[in-house]
């Protein structure tokens, strides 16, 4: 597919890269493409960045059929420009699509259009360490049209924001808050989605926790609300002595980029990872027989995110010593030294572009 290139009139500003935080600043172009059953996806174009038009009635805003993605470009010590495992994240994006009855994109297409849109827009990508530019690809349904079905027709567009170190302050550990009354998916929903509602749905509970003083949220099972799916933008790892254990991948919990590369990361040291169904009631126990060793999330944003305290029905628990262990800081830099062209990949998860 032919991909246009319509220039802005006027460029913008760029934020120093110590203004950066996340999510704040948007470059200079975008890129759009559109769906119709006659057409298929069309009119794929690199523009300037601005807002959509939508009628009142555009199917998103009353039924929420949307997906997205996220990753990011990291610039080299050399000044190259890299990304990581981007296919992955496509192929996941399809996914999303299909569970949503969404149109699937042609992943080479796409990713060919990214890598077009990071070469106009690679001055927007910071150099300063621990910042990158955030990639969003999206997809939303555009029917004008009140009533529930899906969508005829869509448009996808990627957005870019330069973002600033994840933890300015340091590497430290965050603190997790188990609600008990409150579940994020459940099996046979779109938990395995990268959909919109889905984080609407976390939206209460995490300011629950907020107001307690607990970062984030770990969800437990929406049926039996015991086993530990996952925690909220990450996916969450326990050593339990010599075991390191993620829950399995059942239907109700993404499944991260990242935390494949952990895995990978991992079982390539000689660890085993388990991927299955984990309790609770067995992470209370672990920590009382002292054998709760590290707990650390795995996400795009943070890449890792190790966790020191966590509260269940009232009681806190801390994870170890309560700073930051061993195992999550190899990972960590491991995965950055990867993704900023530090290290080698043996993996072939790095694209240049």
């Amino acid at each position: 597919m032919e991909i246009s290139y319509e220039k802005a009139a006027t460029l913008k500003v760029h934020p120093q890269d110590s203004a950066l935080g996340f999510g704040t600043y948007f470059s200079d172009y975008m890129f759009n493409m559109d769906y119709s059953p006659e057409k298929g996806w069309y009119n794929p174009r690199i523009e300037p960045y601005g807002p959509l038009q939508m009628d009142p009635s555009t199917m998103v805003l009353h039924y929420g059929q949307a997906i997205f993605e996220g990753l990011k470009a990291y610039r080299t010590d050399s000044g190259a420009i890299q990304l990581f495992r981007p296919r992955d994240n496509f192929k996941r994006f399809n996914r999303s699509a299909s569970r949503l009855c969404i149109p699937e994109i042609d992943e080479d297409v796409v990713l060919e259009a990214l890598i077009r849109l990071l070469k106009i827009e690679e001055k927007w990508v910071p150099s300063a360490p621990g910042t990158s530019l955030y990639i969003r690809p999206t997809i939303i349904a555009t029917d004008p049209y009140i009533g529930l079905r899906s969508s005829h027709t869509y448009r996808f567009f990627i957005i870019l924001s330069p973002v600033g170190a994840y933890y300015p302050e340091g590497f430290d550990p965050v603190k997790i808050w188990v609600t008990t009354e409150y579940v994020r998916a459940v099996r046979g929903g779109v938990g395995e989605a990268k959909t919109a509602g889905n984080y609407a749905a976390s939206l209460y509970a995490t300011e629950l926790a907020n107001k307690d003083g607990y970062t984030q949220v770990m969800w437990l099972d929406g049926v039996e609300r015991k086993y530990i799916e996952e925690v909220g933008s990450m996916n969450i790892f326990f050593m339990i002595g010599d075991e390191i254990v993620t829950p399995a991948l059942t239907g109700s919990i993404l499944s991260g980029i990242t935390r494949d590369s952990v895995i990978a990361l991992a079982e390539s040291w000689g660890r085993t990872v388990s991927q299955r169904r984990i309790s609770i009631a067995e992470i209370i126990e672990a920590h009382d027989q002292g054998e709760l060793k590290e707990v650390f999330g795995s996400g795009t944003a943070a890449v890792i995110s190790p966790v020191g305290r966590i509260k269940y029905s009232g009681r806190e628990m801390v994870v170890g010593d309560g700073n930051v262990g061993p195992f999550a800081a190899k990972l960590f830099k491991e995965l950055v030294d990867i993704q900023y062209g530090r290290a080698q990949d043996p993996f072939g998860w790095v694209i240049t572009v």
